[in-house]
This record gives C-alpha cells, structure tokens and sequence, in this order.
C-alpha cells in the first residue's frame, strides 16, 4: 500500500530538554484527506501520546493550527495532495511557547488581542437600560465595511510569520501588537455601533502599535479564512493618523 510519510517534532518538556523529529508511515486511504485525518490517524494507530489540538474539523475554532512544509496552516482544511510531496513536516507555530509536540501556548497572544479592547464600547449603556429591547441598527453598506475581518478565528498564524511580533516563547508580551490584534481594532472601531475607537488609539497610535507594520504581507499570505490583516492594518494606520474614527 502506498504511503504517505509525516515528519513530525516532538517535545515533552518533562523528558525532553530540546524538541526531535519522529517519522510516521501513514497509509493512502480514502478516509485520510486532510493533515488532521492523518493525525488523527497516527494518534489512534501508531503513537497515542502524540498531542496537537482539535475541535470543529470545519475551519472555524482556529485550534489546529501548525505549520506544514514551514508554513502555517490550518490542519482540518489542508489536503495532503495538494502539497504536492508525499512526504509532509509538521512543526508547532513559531514564536509560541511549546506545551507539547505540536501545541502551543496561545495566552500571550490573546493577552495582545485583550490590549485594543476588542469588543463592542457605546457609551449610552444608560438608553439601554431604560429601553432594554432597543436595536444597535445597521445596514448590509455597514455590515460590509468589516466583515472580512470579522472572519478572524484568532488561530495565531498571522502572528506566527510577521517580521515585526516578538518571540512569545522568551517570555514577554512587550514589543508590536501584531496583525491579529490590530486588524480587530480595525475591525470594531469601524463597526457603526462602536464608539471606542479613541479609547483604542493610545495602544493603536503607541511605539508598538500600528506604524510599526512594514506592510510584508506574510500575515496576510498565511490566513486561513482570507480576512487580509495586512489591508485592515493600513485602514487603521489611515484612521489612527487623523485621530479620527474609521468610517
């Protein structure tokens, strides 16, 4: 039977004092399409203890995220044939601290996204306590301004390739936000129900915020939903320039 052969890093950081790579056999079978079918695969045949991350199978959680031939990808939607080589290395997301194998530690990530308040801020809260079922009204023309970027599953590949986003896995959070988080400041300070957007510009306008992207576009290249982090980024450089709200 013809097969397929998978190259994968492994860390334990209660045995291993530096990661190594094993290589697994996997068989061509119908049922195995996708980089994850070929985990799951490997997990249930070969090596139980291999760890990686999993949920929806359907490109919406974000959490099977990893890097394949070197570039990352989201592992429930990449088909293996259509990397072109039957022989495939897996590797956890860069810039990351490693858990295990191909898990990372997305919470300094997150702690980025946390930085420009990315969330809906009106500053009538009192109107909607009096007229509790009144409605943030919008229109498709609204709607559209933002939703490309509100396709973002917070997967952590943009964050991964940028040239200007500190190593997360030395330990701090200091230096450029990054795409993600940016692109959802975009995302929400655009949004006509939102009313934070000065509230955001001190982080968006700071040393670390927008100006310091220098428009590569990797980020861009490596998201796997097509929300284009790199255009969002030069919307809000545009907007944080005139300190005006993005419309």
């Amino acid at each position: 039977m013809e097969e397929y052969r998978f190259i994968i890093s492994r860390f334990d950081p209660a045995k291993d004092s530096a990661s190594y790579e094993q290589t697994f056999k996997v068989p061509k079978l119908a049922s195995i399409v996708t980089i994850l079918d070929a985990l799951n695969y490997i997990k249930e045949h070969i090596d139980s203890g291999i760890s990686y991350r999993h949920s929806c199978r359907m490109a919406i959680c974000g959490s099977c995220a990893v890097k394949v031939n070197g570039v990352p990808k989201l592992a429930c939607i990449t088909k293996i044939a259509q990397l072109g080589n039957d022989t495939v290395k897996l590797e956890p997301l860069s810039k990351y601290p490693v858990v295990k194998d191909l898990v990372v530690d997305l919470e300094p990530f997150f702690k980025k996204h946390e930085m420009v308040k990315t969330y809906l801020i009106n500053k009538h809260e009192d109107i909607y306590s009096i007229e509790p079922d009144r409605e943030l009204k919008q229109t498709p023309e609204q709607l559209a301004k933002y939703i490309q970027f509100a396709y973002c599953i917070k997967c952590g590949n943009c964050y991964s390739v940028c040239m200007g986003t500190p190593d997360l896995s030395k330990g701090t959070v200091e230096g450029f936000i990054g795409p993600q988080a940016l692109a959802q400041a975009y995302r929400y300070s655009v949004d006509n129900r939102d009313e934070g957007f000065e509230e955001r510009l001190e982080v968006i306008a700071s040393p670390e915020g927008v100006f310091r992207c220098h428009f590569a576009g990797s980020c861009s290249a490596v998201c796997g939903k097509g929300c284009d982090p790199a255009l969002a980024l030069q919307f809000l450089r545009r907007a944080a320039l005139f300190g005006k709200k993005p419309c």
